[in-house]
């Protein structure tokens, strides 16, 4: 947040839910940044698609940065390797993008949430109860909490996750030191900070991508997937405005973000500024007590997705394409694999759906596998835009069939925002999106066999680039 003298990137536990993420397989090579919105299926933000470890680098001496009232542990190793790391890129990156030193955090604080109190932040903030990560400007320092935020982040998420949220939180010592080389002062809007922030983490992680850091490695297939569903676990809560006193944003918004950095590079995220978070940033309170009751989700029966196959017809009407929808098995289709929980076959023009499968994805529970009800809708409407690409010609099982399903689906949320039959777009739905499309198998931005598109990064882009850009965009773009 930001108050007179002081700027505190938070980074709050909010999620305990694992998402299983992508898997690739080729091999590691280094790419070329190129702008956000080029997209390649096979490639992330212009480096391609690859496995491989993701993670701390085996037998590299431990950073040997001191640290206040640390334990000597595991989750105090990873912290201090990553702020070393990051030190290293910004110690080159400030001087070669902006002119100016980068001085290193002044003071590290290692604390347990749960157990005693410090007083750090100059002696203005309390540790006792706060599962966080912050960084203060009053005396340039970095305290984390060993006890319950990194290890949830790690068993979440793997060790990266710690790696991004540390990263964010040094990306709030560069707006410091940078003042209004970012853009930035007291006044700055927490929503700017925290984006800008996400910005820096997301140059540093292309660097540890290109096998530039010392202490961590990452594939750009399931190790940058990984960091990008951590923003699921820090974002906003759903119904929270991006005009709030401590707002970062939602996880589509912060996922853009990182993307930002991640292919444009640090100079591009000190052009983060009010007029472009006015202009881009879909972070939205709820409609109405009913809506903040059900955290913005309808139940999935086959009366809302009947509701919803009346939306598809709606707002794809005019691009041709208009298939059955059935919530009966589907019969054996001769032109395409069978996909679960919903199903497309071109030669009968019919999507089927699993309505008990597609219940469990659309509920979302802290300890089970659903994810809300837009990642169930956004499914069946994969399989709906199938239909639309058929009927304007377009090969359903190409490289680019998954980008443009997801580009489609991205289109119909966008529509949705103004409610079409009684159903419109709620608070959290664009971050069930992101879940959905960060999951092994995810439909959204499959083809017609259910092959997703290679890279996690591309697809969550594609989504945005039909949210933003709308269906013609889509059709020509993926081609």
């Amino acid at each position: 947040m930001s108050t007179a003298g002081r700027r505190i990137g938070s980074t709050v536990l909010a999620l305990a839910a694992a998402i299983t993420l992508l898997s690739n397989c080729s091999a590691k090579v280094a790419g070329t940044a190129g702008p956000l919105g080029q997209l390649d299926p096979g490639s992330a933000g212009g480096i391609p698609v690859n496995s491989g470890a993701s993670g701390p680098r085996p037998n590299v001496p431990d950073a040997t940065l001191a640290v206040a009232d640390s334990d000597h542990g595991e989750m105090d190793r990873l912290a201090l390797n990553t702020l070393s790391d990051v030190d290293d890129y910004w110690k080159e990156q400030l001087p070669k993008v902006f002119g100016r030193q980068f001085k290193p955090a002044s003071k590290l604080t290692s604390y347990d949430s749960a157990g005693p109190n410090l007083r750090v932040c100059g002696g203005r903030e309390d540790t006792a109860g706060v599962v966080n990560a912050f960084y203060c400007d009053l005396d340039n320092s970095v305290s984390w909490d060993r006890g319950e935020l990194l290890p949830g982040l790690v068993q979440s998420f793997g060790p990266l996750a710690v790696t991004m949220v540390l990263a964010h939180e040094m990306g709030h010592a560069v707006q410091s030191q940078l003042g209004p080389l970012s853009g930035v002062d007291n006044a700055t809007p927490s929503i700017v900070l925290e984006q800008q922030a996400d910005c820096y983490a997301g140059a540093f992680m292309r660097a540890v991508a290109e096998d530039k850091a010392k202490h961590f490695q990452m594939s750009t297939g399931d190790g940058l997937n990984t960091v990008l569903a951590t923003t699921f676990f820090v974002r906003d809560q759903p119904g929270h405005s991006f005009k709030g006193q401590s707002a970062h944003g939602n996880a589509f918004d912060r996922v853009f973000a990182f993307q930002t950095g991640f292919t444009d590079g640090p100079k591009r995220c000190a052009q983060i500024d009010v007029a472009e978070i006015n202009a881009r940033i879909t972070e939205t309170a709820f409609r109405d007590d009913t809506d903040a009751a059900q955290n913005g989700n309808v139940p999935i029966t086959t009366g809302n997705l009947q509701r919803m196959g009346r939306t598809l017809d709606q707002v794809f009407g005019r691009t041709g394409g208009k298939p059955t929808l059935s919530t009966d098995k589907p019969a054996p289709c001769s032109d395409a694999k069978a996909t679960t929980p919903t199903a497309y076959c071109p030669a009968t023009d019919t999507v089927s759906m699993d309505l008990a499968s597609l219940k469990i994805i659309g509920t979302h529970t802290k300890k089970g596998k659903g994810i809300g009800d837009f990642a169930a809708f956004g499914e069946v409407a994969s399989r709906y835009v199938l239909s639309v690409q058929k009927s304007n010609n377009l090969p359903l099982d190409d490289a680019n069939t998954g980008l443009r399903t997801a580009c489609l689906v991205g289109y119909w949320g966008a529509a949705m925002k103004k409610g079409v039959d009684d159903l419109s777009l709620a608070a959290g739905d664009l971050d069930e999106a992101v879940a959905e499309l960060l999951t092994t198998n995810s439909l959204i931005a499959a083809d017609v066999n259910g092959k997703a598109a290679a890279s996690g990064f591309s697809r969550v882009e594609a989504f945005r680039i039909g949210f933003l850009q709308g269906a013609s965009t889509c059709m020509q773009k993926f081609d």
